[in-house]
């Protein structure tokens, strides 16, 4: 017993050690830079300022976010519109095909996703394997212009991010008791009421947690706008990038950096306290 709690405090510890080295303190050096001046000489000077804040402000950085919000949004969308029927059949329906199944959404995860980005380019190309597929079925007589588009970002980004929608909806599925939905349909209840009312409802928790693992890499994921978008994809993740490689103005992509952190902490206090006012519901 003495042996288990000594190895669970080493473990314990030499993560917390890790942690704050390499994320507390690396993300509290972002926030100090973001309240600094720019310094084409030095990256920085120690001059505390609000400017870089108050540049988000303008309508240059408003459009990217808007643009931002807007392909996350969408792309969080598809992926719950393609996801909940996969995890739900995947959860409720196939008991023998349920572990190949899983299997086979997660093959693509063995792979770099930078990798998987740029095997899109060789599909979605003027003459790559979509439109060669396209023309030979007939269905089109012009080869599509697909890629350095949008369209070419949203599809890359549902392709790399669909799972992480697809595996919270399925523990949350998994977990669902029959009970209810026989209670439904005793009560008199089809088919289509039995999921709004019953099914859809007590499922929000995975499709809240399966949007936030969708919404927030889909605004950061720098490299598919630059492989599949062009120029015409400007996302945050991009903005970010270029702010420390291309014009050297670390305090400005630390600041944007830290807002997208807090993005990221209202979602997430957002999804708490919902869970709690559920619970809380459920409980009385």
């Amino acid at each position: 017993m003495k042996s288990d709690n000594t190895f669970r405090n080493i473990s314990v510890s030499l993560i917390s050690i890790w942690l704050g080295i390499f994320a507390l303190l690396a993300f509290l050096l972002v926030v100090l830079l973001s309240f600094m001046k720019n310094d084409s000489t030095t990256i920085f000077s120690w001059q505390f300022t609000l400017d870089n804040y108050a540049a988000l402000f303008s309508s240059l950085y408003a459009l990217v976010f808007a643009k931002s919000f807007y392909i996350a949004g969408a792309c969080t969308f598809f992926c719950i519109l393609l996801g909940y029927p996969f995890a739900y059949i995947l959860a409720r329906k196939v008991e023998r095909w349920k572990e190949p199944l899983l299997l086979f959404l997660i093959i693509p995860f063995w792979t770099s996703s930078l990798i998987r980005s740029y095997a899109m380019v060789a599909i979605l190309k003027t003459k790559g394997v979509l439109n060669n597929v396209l023309m030979h079925l007939g269905i089109i007589h012009h080869p599509l212009q697909l890629l350095f588009t949008n369209s070419a970002v949203m599809i890359a980004l549902v392709y790399n991010l669909l799972p992480f929608m697809i595996l919270p909806l399925y523990a949350n599925l998994e977990k669902f008791d029959n009970r209810l939905i026989e209670a439904a349909r005793d009560l008199g209840a089809g088919k289509i009421k039995t999921f709004t009312k019953i099914i859809l409802p007590l499922s929000l928790p995975g499709i809240v947690a399966g949007s936030i693992l969708v919404f927030l890499p889909a605004m950061t994921l720098f490299y598919i706008p630059d492989l599949l978008g062009g120029a015409k994809a400007l996302l945050l993740g991009n903005l970010i990038e270029n702010q420390f490689l291309l014009t050297n103005n670390w305090p400005l992509g630390s600041a944007i950096s830290v807002t997208l952190t807090l993005i990221m902490g209202v979602m997430l206090i957002a999804h708490w306290l919902t869970s709690k006012n559920r619970e809380r519901g459920d409980f009385l």
